[in-house]
């Protein structure tokens, strides 16, 4: 720190009745890029959406669409996913089998990859393959479901990513994803996160979203002077 973070509004915790609206309002205070995770009901006990809320969606957001697949065998979904408009996609270690050629079919396609790893995946996971990604993402949650209470081990993995990143001198993003709000999220930009990934923290947020990203702002205030 000082480090600029971003903020990445996962439409998960959105009104789908009125998500483009939703989406409307979160550009409009200013944040920095859409988290859209998807779900099949396999990988983890919820379902969400497939490419085509990412295409409706692409229509109407002025902000990079960042597709986090939460699902089996993402290898056959991801050009569908780039055609429909995401700019990043994010796979899991646990549900790839030859992640580099993941990663590598990702930016074949011309988007960014990301990787991401379950609360219960050790950093060593990333030894061999942090250098293939763009992003990494660190769910700090049992994926699945928005809502949920942060897992405080996570601030650790998140020290240890930040010392493995910067010791090679590798320019990827680290993300963490789950129980992102505004006592949270100082502690883990300050742990090293550069994107904070929050759902109900904005859509939820009983004065409104754009009540939610200036919590949020205000929280990382103090480490932005540091």
């Amino acid at each position: 720190m000082p480090r600029a973070v971003k903020l990445a509004p996962s439409i998960l915790g959105a009104d789908f009745g009125h998500l483009a609206e939703q989406v409307r309002q979160a550009e409009a205070a200013g944040v920095d890029r859409l988290h859209l995770d998807v779900m099949d009901g396999h990988f983890v006990p919820n379902i969400t959406f497939g490419p085509v809320v990412v295409e409706a969606l692409k229509r109407v957001a002025r902000v990079p669409l960042e597709v986090h697949l939460m699902i089996d065998s993402p290898d056959h979904y991801l050009a569908g996913f780039a055609a429909a408009g995401a700019g990043t996609l994010i796979v899991h270690t646990e549900a790839v089998v030859h992640l580099h050629r993941t990663l590598h079919h990702i930016r074949g396609l011309g988007l960014k990859a990301g990787v991401a790893i379950n609360p219960g995946t050790p950093v060593a996971a990333l030894d061999e393959i942090v250098a293939e990604a763009d992003i990494v993402l660190v769910m700090s949650v049992n994926p699945g479901f928005a809502g949920q209470r942060f897992i405080e081990s996570t601030l650790g993995k998140l020290q240890r990513i930040r010392a493995l990143l910067d010791g090679r001198g590798l320019n990827c993003e680290v993300a963490v994803d789950g129980g992102v709000d505004a006592g949270t999220a100082p502690r883990v930009a300050a742990a090293g996160a550069d994107v904070l990934v929050a759902a109900s923290a904005i859509f939820a947020h009983p004065q409104g979203i754009q009540a939610g990203v200036q919590a949020l702002r205000q929280s990382l205030e103090p480490l932005q002077r540091a």
